[in-house]
């Protein structure tokens, strides 16, 4: 059993991440669905309202609302399949409830690229209104810090620099994906933090 997390600031390349291992035949679990469906569930439009519903989420229920709504979905993945993909984890306390959970089966990615490289994917994309302003992008990004991603960035047992080609960067997920942090030692683009165990 295999359960790999992904951390990044927006536009850093979590999506492609999860779509590699969806291609890969990896069950993906989305963090974010979680939201979307809670605002949903509210009346509100997930595009206007994401970030004040995750606020919410956590000011009602905990830190770890969105973690502890996801791991059901990751053990009923994992009853099928040997690994599963958790798409965007954003906080040190939803890092240590996956650990809690998991165990050593855990391992966190931090997909890293810098801002200006981001904002323009995200312009590229254009998935919602932050995505086309850069300060708007730069209040996201404060909010997820504040809620604890510099922290798991920091504590990831994976990084992936994402600054160079897209197939570079498939390429090293991939590898990730199907040989563990010890086969993506390899890779130019990642680095494993020592003592990582292999997942």
């Amino acid at each position: 059993m295999r359960v790999i997390g992904t951390v990044g600031l927006p536009g850093s390349g979590k999506g492609e991440a999860a779509a590699v291992a969806r291609e890969e035949g990896l069950p993906v679990v989305t963090m974010g669905d979680v939201i979307r469906k809670a605002c949903r569930d509210r009346g509100l439009d997930p595009a206007e309202h994401h970030g004040r519903v995750a606020q919410a989420l956590r000011e009602e229920d905990g830190p770890v609302a969105i973690a502890a709504r996801s791991i059901p979905q990751v053990r009923e993945a994992l009853a099928d399949h040997d690994a599963v993909l958790v798409d965007g984890l954003r906080s040190d306390v939803e890092l240590d409830r996956f650990r809690e959970a998991f165990g050593d089966d855990f391992l966190l990615v931090s997909v890293e690229a810098p801002f200006e490289l981001r904002a323009e994917r995200l312009l590229e994309r254009a998935r919602d209104d932050t995505d086309l302003d850069r300060e708007a992008l730069r209040e996201r990004e404060q909010r997820e810090l504040g809620f604890g991603m510099g922290e798991a960035m920091e504590r990831a047992d994976v990084r992936i620099d994402n600054t160079g080609s897209l197939e570079d960067f498939q390429g090293s997920v991939r590898t990730l994906l199907s040989g563990g942090a010890a086969a993506a030692r390899d890779r130019e683009n990642v680095t494993v933090v020592e003592g990582t165990g292999d997942p």
